[in-house]
């Protein structure tokens, strides 16, 4: 089979013109998926289940009923993944927890549903970080994903088992959750395309998190695929019109077409570094890049770094952690037979400590040098009811603060780092959450981003100059193992813009396709 013609090479934007065309059969494409699945899986562990026998069965009746013209849209016949956090009915969304194996879920989550209803044949669900709660896809059920690129890295996380499947080939398009990064920095760790709608542009019934009833920070359900139309196009399908009648926070107006969107009409903002990890030189690289990508399409583009993000990226630490761990610990059991996966050991630690024991250990930091530390143990803890409130006021002054400043210079997009650092080698998010703080920003802002793949790091790119603390050092130990892993940038608009967010994302794409050193996908892992 040639690459042409191969349905696992393929965007989800063309396999779905083949599959309209009749030029390859739902069941087809199900079983070439499957086969890459059966032959690479072993390696990277991107899945928890995989739907061999259903994934069949339905790939067939919509095979029958494209036969007698029964067409249900674009999504029809189209292979998809889904991430193990989401509902699906008589299964349990274990968040990688031995103890909710036995919560199974009465229906499917409404982005599930909505799936199903047009027709896309589900091929199987993929692994998270344990409680979704760092940036890898490891945990005490399911094991470590890998990522394709490199089995020593880590694909991303919550949803890297998303990540490693689209960009293994295994799967064309998936489905993902984002509460801190968790589709945007898998995007740009797998060299794939990742977007976070606006809050709740699309619905996230059905979504399951470890922190239940924290509002201060909402996750957000969307799209991950190897580009960005495909993107669009699963947007535009699942139309938030009938998201509406399945939730009523979803407003009931369709997704404008990115298509309808004048590129060289737009003003765009762009940074390289958000003032607390400091960008790796190929990740600022690929800021620039992006930027020259849009400035060559005609869009104007000026630097722009958004107002108070250190403020506002505490903030987001001291919301999630106001009930001092209490919520998340409850879940995984606190006893030293609890299954906790390393990188919550510290978090767990960091969470129960007495007041006393915290300001000590932040006057330490702070005389050590470790500024960032000392802040982050100043802010975490548990808070009174006055304080969240507190907190969440600041969040929402800090997000019409970041608006205005947009406004103030007529931007309509933004273009910045999606995370720190290229993709960590496994376990290497233990204690460097805050090198996430560029996508942390727009989930707490509730804007919506997304991340296109845009270069790989060059050998000279993989040091850091003069390290400054232990985030620093962490952040050069991760360069020094990043050559030739791919890079992606953020692009950020305004709350229910997604179309130019979209817009914009293509155009990247479109600019950037023909450069040598963009990533491409799918890769097949090293042997």
């Amino acid at each position: 089979m040639s690459a042409s013609t191969d349905p696992t090479r393929l965007s989800a934007t063309v396999l779905s013109a083949l599959l309209a065309a009749r030029e390859i059969s739902a069941e087809e494409a199900a079983r070439a998926h499957l086969a890459r699945i059966d032959a690479l899986d072993p390696k990277i562990r991107a899945f928890t289940h995989v739907f061999r026998d259903e994934a069949l069965a339905t790939a067939r009746a919509l095979d029958d009923e494209r036969r007698r013209g029964e067409v249900r849209g674009p999504l029809h016949g189209l292979p998809v993944t889904i991430k193990e956090s989401l509902d699906m009915a008589g299964m349990a969304s274990t968040l990688g927890v031995a103890s909710r194996k036995g919560h199974q879920a009465a229906s499917d989550a409404g982005v599930t549903a909505l799936l199903r209803r047009a027709g896309a044949v589900i091929l199987g669900r993929t692994n998270v970080s344990q409680l979704l709660l760092y940036h890898e896809a490891r945990n005490p059920l399911f094991g470590q994903t890998a990522s394709p690129w490199s089995l020593e890295h880590s694909p991303g996380g919550s949803s890297g088992g998303e990540a490693a499947a689209i960009a293994a080939g295994m799967s064309p398009l998936g489905i993902g959750t984002d509460i801190g990064g968790s589709i945007r920095i898998p995007a740009h760790f797998s060299g794939i395309a990742g977007f976070k709608p606006t809050l709740d542009r699309w619905t996230n019934q059905g979504s399951n998190t470890a922190l239940v009833g924290q509002e201060a920070i909402r996750a957000q359900v969307g799209p991950m695929a190897r580009s960005a139309r495909d993107l669009a196009l699963v947007m535009a399908e699942l139309d938030p019109a009938a998201m509406a009648e399945l939730d009523v926070r979803v407003p009931p107006f369709p997704l404008t077409e990115p298509a309808s969107v004048e590129v060289a009409r737009l003003r765009v903002g762009f940074y390289c570094d958000d003032g607390l990890v400091p960008s790796s030189t190929a990740v600022a690289r690929a800021v620039v890049k992006a930027a020259s990508a849009l400035r060559a399409r005609g869009a104007t583009v000026v630097p722009f770094t958004p107002p108070g993000i250190p403020d506002a990226i505490y903030g987001y630490f001291a919301a999630l952690s106001a009930d001092g761990g209490a919520t998340a610990l409850s879940i995984t059991g606190s006893g030293d037979g609890a299954e906790i996966d390393v990188a919550l050991r510290s978090l767990r630690t960091l969470a129960t400590l007495p007041p006393i024991a915290r300001r000590a250990a932040a006057r330490v930091a702070g005389l050590a040098g470790e500024r960032r530390l000392q802040r982050l143990l100043e802010v975490t803890g548990p808070k009174s009811v006055s304080e969240l409130w507190g907190i969440t006021h600041a969040l929402r002054s800090a997000r019409a603060a970041i608006a205005s400043a947009m406004r103030a210079e007529s931007l309509d997009v933004l273009l910045c780092p999606p995370y720190a650092t290229p993709a960590l080698p496994h376990a290497a998010s233990r204690d460097f959450a805050l090198a996430g703080s560029a996508a942390m920003l727009w989930n707490l802002a509730q804007f919506p981003a997304g991340v296109v793949p845009v270069t790989r790091v060059r050998a000279e790119e993989a040091r850091r100059e003069r390290p400054r603390d232990r985030l620093e050092r962490r952040a050069a130990e991760v360069d020094a193992k990043s050559e030739g892993l791919p890079v992606g940038v953020q692009v950020v608009g305004y709350p229910f813009t997604d179309h130019v967010v979209l817009a914009a994302m293509i155009a990247i794409e479109d600019e950037l396709a023909s450069e040598p050193d963009r990533p491409v996908t799918p890769v097949v892992p090293p042997a």
